[in-house]
């Protein structure tokens, strides 16, 4: 069924994919105005719709450049608000989306903002930072980032791929060559030298050269409104009441799956804002069941939405916990990675 309604809309991914070329030339022609900015602006973005893992290599970058003044500079996707705001203790996910609130918890000591437009957020934030992260802007051509992190998830590299409506690509894959960095996410730690070798085969050999790969590593359990950590063994023997709003869930029930069988997923569209009733109905099966090891266990992303007072009241006395997630270059190439991060920021005037 799918691949009949894929073909039905592959003429309208053809126009899609016409005026997206168009644009792009334009702005390399000149005929639209890039702004560049005299101080270090990374940019982390992917040419698909959805979850590549950019909140985790966001997450890498600051701990990575720590010894810097950092602002984050996101859309704020989901957000009822509009305009620039920075994110403080009153920010929720839905006055700033839930993946800058996500950062805001996580590094207190960074700034987080949130515009719809990069180039006034970045005017904003630029004279009182080192550098500034863009969150989710490859495509967002009126910013000329002084360097491109483009993502690319390890499982649709291997797979043909579509252009809007199609498929969920925002633009050709030839957009690659636009980045100065290219990271294959959520790699298999035991991916192997043919698998790699037939990921590089899909870009030029220049874009080879600067091609690294990533994993998944999970953390541990932390509790949505204790303090309380736990190692993921302690799944084991347990029933597992899942929530999720993510692009792709299937990398999490996998590591799950290691550690316990019983597992009831309640699931729902990426960002999407959980309402009351949808809380109610995952609450009900969770007090229903009758397994007496159980737990409510979410991602790190979704935790941010539930964090909102209409839910606390439900969810207080409940053993919800969430799991955090980050990424880690893989070992032969880490060291190169890092340092083309590091050399580009020491390297900007400004930070000389």
């Amino acid at each position: 069924m799918i691949r009949y309604l894929r073909l039905l809309l592959l003429p309208f991914s053809l126009i899609y994919g016409i005026v997206v070329i168009l644009r792009n030339k334009f702005y390399d022609w000149g005929f639209l105005r890039s702004t560049r900015f005299d101080i270090p602006v990374i940019c982390v973005g992917n040419l698909v719709v959805g979850g590549s893992g950019k909140s985790p290599v966001t997450e890498y970058l600051v701990e990575l450049l720590s010894g810097y003044s950092i602002a984050i500079l996101s859309r704020g996707y989901g957000r009822d608000t509009r305009g620039f705001l920075y994110a403080d203790a009153a920010a929720t996910a839905k006055t700033i989306g839930d993946e800058p609130l996500q950062f805001y918890h996580k590094f207190p000591g960074i700034t987080v903002a949130v515009c719809e437009d990069r180039v006034y957020g970045i005017q904003q934030l630029k004279d009182d930072h080192d550098l500034i992260i863009l969150d989710d802007a490859f495509q967002h051509r009126s910013v000329k980032p002084g360097l491109s992190i483009l993502l690319f998830e390890f499982q649709k590299l291997l797979q043909p791929q579509f252009i809007l409506p199609a498929g969920n690509m925002r633009e050709p894959f030839g957009g690659y060559q636009r980045a100065d960095v290219v990271l294959v996410t959520k790699a298999p730690e035991n991916v192997t030298a043919m698998q790699k070798d037939f990921c590089t085969g899909k870009f030029n050999a220049e874009t080879a050269e600067k091609l690294f790969f990533s994993t998944i590593r999970y953390g541990e359990l932390a509790g949505l409104f204790t303090k309380e950590i736990s190692h993921l063994e302690i799944l084991k023997g347990k029933t597992v009441f899942l929530l999720t709003g993510i692009a792709n869930p299937k990398p999490l029930l996998g590591e799950l799956n290691k550690h316990t069988s019983a597992i009831f997923h309640h699931d729902y569209p990426d960002h999407h804002s959980f309402s009351l009733q949808n809380l109610s109905k995952l609450v009900e099966a969770f007090l229903q069941h009758p397994a007496k090891e159980k737990i409510i266990l979410t991602t790190e992303k979704d935790a941010q939405r539930l964090f909102d007072v209409t839910f606390k009241e439900l969810l207080l006395n409940l053993p919800v916990f969430y799991l955090p997630i980050k990424i880690v270059i893989q070992t032969d190439r880490a060291a190169a990675f890092n340092q083309t991060i590091l050399k580009y920021v020491s390297d900007t005037p400004r930070n000389r």
